[in-house]
């Protein structure tokens, strides 16, 4: 049965007029062209070259956490390659989004604030003191030889 017969669809329009759906209410699935979706040989081809290309750029996203570059934000592009295709990606890159929502709303939180604020600066005179003590101790040399 599809959307059309059970009335579904209907209603889903009705509420997409109103401002479009939210990403909770989105449908599900594969969102390859209709002539793709038609044969299932190019659909499963389609399938494996997003995935290929998802993985890549998850790939990259992963080489580039301990190196210089956006590594989560490229990680997080790839599960949104893989989103236009895979249902499980689709409800991990929801997951996802409603725990970064939630942690923007608790961080806007006046106590967690002042508490973050808190504890960065006794982070930052920690740091400080020992940066302190280590130069006291061994002072400042150089790398290089300037005076030569």
């Amino acid at each position: 049965m599809n959307a059309d017969s059970d009335g579904r669809a209907g209603e889903s329009a009705a509420d997409g007029a109103g401002g479009g759906e939210p990403a909770e209410h989105a449908p599900l699935g594969s969102r390859a062209p209709e002539f793709v979706k038609a044969r299932r040989s190019l659909h499963v081809s389609w399938q494996v070259g997003v995935f290929l290309v998802g993985l890549a750029v998850v790939g990259a996203g992963i080489v580039m956490l301990p190196l210089p570059g956006p590594g989560w934000l490229v990680i997080f592009a790839g599960m949104a390659i893989w989103a236009t295709e895979f249902v499980w990606a689709q409800l991990v890159l929801r997951w996802t989004k409603r725990k970064v929502t939630e942690a923007a709303q608790r961080a806007l939180d006046p106590k967690v604030r002042r508490r973050n604020l808190i504890l960065t600066a006794v982070g930052l005179v920690i740091v400080a003191v020992l940066v302190g003590v280590y130069v006291w101790k061994f002072g400042i040399v150089m790398p290089w030889r300037i005076h030569e």
